[in-house]
């Protein structure tokens, strides 16, 4: 039987604290070897697009294979849908067969955020307190929410086009965390003299400026998932330390995409893949004056590993929503 697992079932069981070990124990196995992931493909339609995800984690703890089929649609607001839709389809790599079913949409969303804050862990100051957001929709506040794990985050600053959006997030941030958020009317005003930097939007042209960013700052460029998409100058990026979740990804559709497909960025200035930092193959930061990048295009392990975490919580239960697909 196939257990057909709802966001609202996911809701109960996953908190981002959980989502933020089991995505980092995946990173470390990554850099470990122990996974395949064939880079995510895309079929282009006029409104969008559909990613396709596989990836198998051969671990004797966490031995599970998977893919996850997701969209991005800008324009769903007019159909009273989301932008981002995503199902995840298990698979036992012992027979094949498809143990589970599972809303992918909500699990993206914490996958991505901890991704962010794993990033930071090894890259950003430890002291780090001040937190500058490029983009405050709800990519955002998962971001934020997994970063207050592992920093003492005090004060974030926050800018986006719609003044009304920018608001409610800092509003939001303030009654959720208890910390001072501040809605400012530029990008410089947001990125110059935060510890940490993070972009959550769909941009096509760069948004951030080397200028802009202060000695010491960690940037997690989170928006860009597609080939044209861009959020910080070449400039910028060339000057910092590089790291990325995976180099096919990242030079198709990733923050480096553009800049690599005319020659500003090359193969040689990428510093380390994150799973190589987390597994201690490449030091993270390495004084308090680099400027670092996370360069995140989302994973399918992210994917992969959340959501049999999921499916171990609701396979405990005793009420089980089961189908027979054959």
């Amino acid at each position: 039987m196939t257990l057909i697992i709802t966001k609202k079932d996911i809701e109960k069981v996953l908190s981002i604290k959980d989502t933020l070990k089991v995505v980092e124990q995946a990173f470390r196995l990554y850099g470990l070897g122990r996974v395949q992931m064939p880079p995510k493909s895309y079929l282009y339609f006029k409104d969008g697009d559909l990613r396709s995800m596989p990836a198998y984690i051969n671990d004797t703890k966490m031995d599970i294979a998977g893919i996850k089929s997701v969209n991005v649609h800008p324009n769903n607001k007019k159909f009273n849908l989301p932008t981002v839709m995503a199902t995840i389809l298990l698979t036992d790599p012992k027979t094949g067969y498809n143990i589970a079913v599972l809303d992918g949409t909500y699990i993206t969303n914490l996958r991505t955020g901890a991704a962010g804050a794993i990033a930071a862990k090894y890259l950003s100051r430890k002291n780090s307190k001040i937190a500058g957001f490029i983009g405050t929709g709800q990519q955002a506040r998962t971001q934020l929410e997994a970063l207050i794990l592992v920093r003492k985050i005090k004060t974030i600053k926050a800018y986006t086009k719609t003044i009304k959006e920018c608001n409610e997030f800092c509003k939001w941030a303030s009654k959720r965390f208890k910390i001072k958020a501040i809605p400012v009317k530029t990008i410089k005003e947001a990125t110059l003299n935060s510890d940490i930097v993070v972009t959550t939007t769909p941009s096509r042209k760069p948004l951030v400026k080397k200028e802009w960013i202060s000695p010491g700052t960690h940037i997690n460029g989170i928006g860009a998932d597609a080939k044209g998409k861009e959020e910080l100058y070449p400039s910028l990026v060339k000057a910092s330390k590089l790291v990325i979740d995976e180099w096919r990804q990242a030079s198709h559709s990733g923050e480096i995409n553009v800049p690599f497909s005319k020659g500003l960025i090359t193969k040689k200035d990428v510093y380390a893949g994150l799973g190589e930092i987390v597994v201690g193959k490449k030091k993270g930061r390495e004084n308090d004056k680099e400027i670092t990048v996370f360069d995140s295009t989302g994973l399918a392990i992210q994917d992969v590993s959340t959501a049999y975490l999921v499916y171990k919580k609701i396979k405990a239960k005793k009420k089980l929503r089961e189908i027979r697909l054959f």
